[in-house]
């Protein structure tokens, strides 16, 4: 049987500790504090995205692709945000406009997606293989690496489901 023990040592370097609060320095500002609120407009919140969800919104990272999230104003909770300009996901979105099943989906990482570069501004991922869709939109100057580095979270919070026809 082994039994391991953790030494905790103080080495003070002869300053008497007084037992008050330690002291900070630098800037303790948050970037999310520093952006704006920003507006996401969503669907209505379905059944489906209400039991899908919440998995996945809790597994999303604080920062994307060095861009910090930021608070956002929608009438759905399963909204995020990151940066400026923003990368936007909403989870439980409707089925994207244009998708047609084995002919138009690109896989990342295990994860289908359907993408709509209509606005010459905005790229729109949409996922098509998940019990809900996950819309991600970025700005048309950034890559695909911020839908990359979500698969991961998509995956593991939400089971794959075979892509359907139809609206």
């Amino acid at each position: 049987m082994i039994v391991a023990f953790a030494v905790l040592v103080n080495v003070r370097g002869g300053t008497e500790d007084t037992g008050g609060p330690a002291e900070v320095a630098g800037d303790t500002s948050s970037p999310l504090e520093d952006l704006p609120v920003l507006p996401v407009e969503v669907p209505p919140v379905t059944p489906d995205a209400d039991a899908a969800c919440p998995a996945l919104m809790s597994a999303l990272p604080l920062e994307l692709s060095g861009e910090p999230s930021r608070r956002v104003q929608s009438d759905s909770p399963y909204a995020y945000a990151w940066g400026d300009p923003a990368i936007v996901l909403v989870c439980g979105v409707d089925r994207p406009a244009g998708y047609v099943v084995g002919v138009s989906a690109i896989q990342i990482n295990g994860v289908q997606w359907y993408v709509d570069t209509d606005d010459p501004e905005t790229t729109v991922w949409t996922t098509v293989d998940r019990p809900v869709y996950v819309q991600i939109s970025l700005p048309a100057s950034v890559d695909s690496a911020p839908v990359t580095a979500l698969t991961t979270q998509i995956a593991q919070a939400l089971p794959y489901r075979e892509p359907r026809p139809g609206p």
